[in-house]
């Protein structure tokens, strides 16, 4: 596995971690369809300020289509978490819908790649354990009903990772566009269907901007991670998000880290290592 492909996978974690949080403090004031629709479209003006600067070629229509279909299935997912997240249990929905986010692109991964080292395979075991662990997932006794939303949210990010991958095989930038121009009209179309009050308030519109901007560096850094390595590998590793997530919300916000979490910090960091050797 080339080191740059974990460095990129390792800065993915870090962005969409650090995204997560300006996105989490922007939705306290804020509708959080508005909130991801907007910031998606600071995102995709930033996209296409950029790609006129660097004079990246426009890539073939099949990248187009796999950069909305990663677009269409971020979308849902995240609609989806967010009614998982109101409706159940959030110790649950979390964390189940970020394992399956990670553990799908990985069957893809072996399937496409083969099987890697012993220490690569005990690394993903690790990793999956840890983003559970991160997230807050506590208990073993979970209802059916408590996992469906979370499992199809998951089931909809996973498919995100495969798809943005399939996107950037000859382009990094206009994949990324055709991403954003899906993401905000499905958040978009599903708030002014709804009839929800989507436009962001001013106090909100820092930490918006802030998320827009990470996570647009986050979705890049994700690319290049599996475009210049393995598939399974770039997304378990940007699947430790919630690490950065729970680390800034520590930093900043002063919210205590659980003993569960910080098991799930040490064992993220153990898994980093076996992924790099």
């Amino acid at each position: 596995m080339p080191s740059i492909a974990i460095l990129f996978g390792l800065l993915s974690a870090l962005t969409w971690g650090a995204g997560d949080f300006n996105g989490g403090l922007a939705v306290k004031r804020s509708n959080p369809y508005g909130v991801i629709a907007v910031a998606h479209t600071v995102s995709l003006v930033l996209l296409l300020v950029t790609v006129f600067i660097v004079g990246e070629p426009i890539p073939p229509m099949h990248d187009w289509l796999w950069g909305g279909a990663s677009g269409l299935a971020g979308g849902i997912g995240l609609m989806l978490l967010y009614r998982a997240l109101a409706d159940g249990r959030m110790s649950v929905a979390a964390p189940v819908s970020a394992v399956v986010a990670a553990a799908l692109p990985v069957l893809v991964g072996l399937l496409q790649d083969g099987l890697p080292a012993v220490w690569v395979l005990t690394g993903f075991v690790l990793a999956l354990v840890a983003v559970w662990l991160i997230s807050g997932g506590e208990g073993l006794i979970i209802r059916f009903d408590d996992l469906r939303m979370p499992v199809i949210a998951g089931i909809a990010f996973g498919a995100f990772f495969i798809f943005i991958e399939r996107a950037s095989q000859t382009a990094l930038l206009w994949p990324l566009i055709a991403v954003r121009i899906v993401s905000v009209s499905t958040m978009l179309g599903y708030a002014l269907i709804t009839r929800q009050d989507w436009i962001p308030k001013r106090e909100s519109m820092v930490p918006l901007l802030l998320s827009s901007l990470l996570d647009t560096f986050g979705n890049a850094f994700y690319a290049l991670s599996a475009r210049t390595g393995r598939l399974d590998v770039a997304a378990v590793l940007g699947a430790l998000y919630p690490g950065a997530t729970v680390l800034l919300a520590w930093i900043f916000l002063k919210e205590n880290i659980s003993r569960i979490q910080t098991l799930g910090i040490l064992l993220a960091l153990g898994a980093i290592i076996l992924l790099t050797l």
